[in-house]
């Protein structure tokens, strides 16, 4: 990743995170799809602590000189990453069933959460077994779900720049926001030579 575009994504990620740290506080508005559903409050608020938490970390996890210099606090900022992942993801099932946006929406964001897991599970159960390559491409794929906290709001206020109904926009939105980012991770993947990750890992594995 290059410093311009891992600079921009940094900045805005931890925008993004910090603003969401006030539904902790319950500061934040509650989504009008969600609002006829109180009972699913407590879920927003863990929802909110998991995913801002990953969004905040996430991009130091791909700083080069981060895991050569400093590997210890790599792996403690990974586990932290992990944790927010868990708890951000498996929330996020539960609000996907509260939605009275439909089973559309729904759906889309029930299939993000599992994806979110499955793509965190395996960047963690491959760097458990030693597999650093396997594990960053994993990792790559985990943080591109994560981002979607940030195409999500961007995606918001253009629909409602185009006037596009709300509800019409969230249901698409809540696949449109990570479908194509997941997509985009694969395309970076597909161009990036395995033996480039490779040679990374057995720099960070001698440090």
């Amino acid at each position: 990743m290059g410093l311009l575009v891992w600079a921009s994504t940094a900045t805005i990620s931890t925008a993004v995170a910090l603003f969401s740290y006030r539904y902790l506080a319950g500061q934040g508005p509650v989504p009008q799809n969600i609002a006829a559903n109180r009972q699913l409050d407590p879920w927003i608020a863990v929802h909110a602590a998991g995913a801002a938490t990953a969004l905040l970390l996430g991009p130091w996890q791909f700083r080069p000189r981060l895991r050569v210099r400093w590997l210890f606090l790599h792996k403690c900022i990974g586990r932290l990453y992990a944790v927010g992942c868990a708890s951000g993801g498996l929330a996020a099932l539960v609000l996907a069933t509260g939605l009275s946006s439909g089973p559309v929406a729904g759906a889309g964001f029930a299939a993000l959460g599992l994806a979110w897991l499955m793509t965190t599970g395996l960047a963690v159960r491959e760097v458990l077994t030693g597999r650093i390559a396997s594990h960053r491409r994993w990792m790559i794929r985990s943080f591109a779900l994560t981002l979607s906290a940030v195409t999500l709001r961007l995606y918001l206020p253009l629909s409602q720049v185009f006037n596009i109904e709300f509800l019409t926009a969230y249901r698409t939105i809540a696949w449109a926001c990570w479908l194509p980012n997941l997509l985009l991770a694969e395309l970076y993947l597909w161009h990036r030579p395995t033996s480039v990750l490779v040679a990374h890992s057995k720099t960070t594995n001698r440090e």
